[in-house]
């Protein structure tokens, strides 16, 4: 049995074709990201380029932004903290949190950030609950589907005051001072993602790539490193944003001397860097260089217009990847270091979470310019962002370095549920890195 396993980027459409007998590759293919018509051409002409027959075909996206989140909690540290990082680990780009009652200006806020998606959540179950019932109300005019995942008395009362709103209710991400408990959120914005966002994107006529898509990419890559023994970061360098996931070990320990642990603790995470990418987040790569002291004037002058150029097209293809392949790795250098420090800063100030990457074992590269580089360019790269001794972050001890360049995280993520042995097999070259 084939199945294809589609990735569709903002830039590219990746495929990668899976004999389910063998666990391995059959082929793999890429083409544009057909944006401006509909993204099933792109898709089409990745099949076709395979000139193989396929017995199945599933999809995940990131296209047109992805998963646009806005996270309403009750306490900016702990339940806003908490639906933060579940929204994170479901594979949404969380544009706005806030914390407390919503006013009026609040209510603003949460609209001027063109979420898809409200992740309401507050109070431990059986705690404070007017705050929740309260950001329920205010936001019962805002047209977007609401997950509501807070205090689990005050649930049903909450979707009820939402129901014009299409609302989803599930367990609550933080029973519990310091429980985090991710995964209910996570089903339920992976569902709400795949029956109103993929629609609303208006990425295709019809009904047939909704029917394909079984996800939002980072959700699906997310699912594929999980399989993964031991503890292991994925940087995925893309046109637009950087992701850095980590799934480390559980360890009381390590948990004590984390930041935000009245939040609980993801051991399975994902962050977003929204300002480093290698087209349309290029500009942002050089400034965060700078203010990360990792180049100097000299080099940010050079730096700056190559990628300004980028953001203005971004479909831009360069001859010498020099480069590119330095904004890439600097923006992997800065990735590492948010998501290790744990450092963002959104809506009503910092929060912070960071993560423990002294034990990982393994650590993959993804994204085109990985994959576009010559095999020991692209691990020279990734050495050099791990031995980055001057970013206030415990570096791995031991690492190993992997490239993704078959496009094996998102197939194996898209096979994980109904065919995990497949998926694990799949991801045995990496494993063994």
């Amino acid at each position: 049995m084939l199945i294809g396993c589609v990735d569709v980027g903002s830039t590219f459409t990746k495929l990668a074709v899976v004999d389910t007998e063998t666990g391995e590759l059959a082929a793999t293919a890429s083409h544009p990201t057909t944006l401006d018509t509909d993204v099933l051409r792109g898709v089409d002409a990745t099949v076709a380029a395979t000139g193989l027959r396929l017995d199945d075909l599933r999809a995940c996206s990131s296209a047109g932004g992805g998963l646009r989140l806005a996270v309403i909690g009750y306490e900016a540290l702990v339940t806003a903290e908490a639906g933060y990082r579940v929204g994170m680990s479901a594979g949404a780009k969380v544009v706005h949190v806030s914390a407390g009652p919503l006013d009026a200006a609040g209510v603003a806020a949460v609209r001027a950030a063109k979420p898809d998606v409200l992740l309401l959540v507050g109070g431990t179950d059986g705690g404070d609950a007017e705050t929740i019932l309260h950001n329920a109300r205010r936001i019962s005019r805002i047209a977007v589907p609401v997950v509501v995942a807070g205090n689990a008395d005050a649930r049903e009362e909450a979707c009820d005051i939402l129901a014009a709103r299409t609302a989803v209710g599930c367990d609550n991400v933080l029973p519990r001072i310091g429980t985090l408990n991710p995964g209910p959120a996570r089903l339920a914005l992976r569902e709400v993602f795949l029956r109103h966002v993929i629609g609303g994107k208006k990425l295709s006529r019809g009904p047939r790539f909704a029917s394909l898509v079984r996800g939002a990419t980072p959700d699906i890559v997310l699912s594929a490193v999980e399989l993964l023994d031991g503890d292991v970061v994925v940087v995925d360098v893309g046109g637009a944003t950087t992701d850095v996931y980590s799934v480390l070990t559980p360890d009381p320990e390590r948990e004590a001397g984390l930041h935000g642990e009245v939040a609980g603790t993801l051991w399975r995470s994902r962050t977003v860097e929204g300002d480093l990418g290698v087209r349309w987040g290029a500009p942002g790569v050089v400034e965060a260089a700078v203010r990360e002291k990792l180049i100097g004037e000299a080099e940010a002058r050079v730096l700056a217009p190559a990628a300004d150029a980028r953001a203005g097209d971004p479909g831009f293809l360069a001859d010498d990847l020099a480069v590119d392949a330095r904004l890439a790795e600097l923006a992997v250098t800065v990735a590492l270091r948010r998501h290790a420090r744990g450092e963002r800063v959104l809506a009503d100030g910092p929060l912070r979470g960071g993560k423990d990457l002294r034990e990982v074992r393994l650590v993959i590269g993804s994204g085109g310019v990985l994959r576009t580089l010559p095999a020991d360019a692209s691990d020279a790269l990734l050495a050099a962002a791990l031995s980055d001794h001057a970013g206030s972050w415990p570096t791995p001890r031991a690492a190993h370095r992997h490239v993704d360049r078959a496009y094996v995280l998102a197939a194996a993520g898209l096979l994980a549920e109904d065919h995990p042995d497949v998926a694990r097999a799949l991801l045995a070259g990496v494993a063994t890195a």
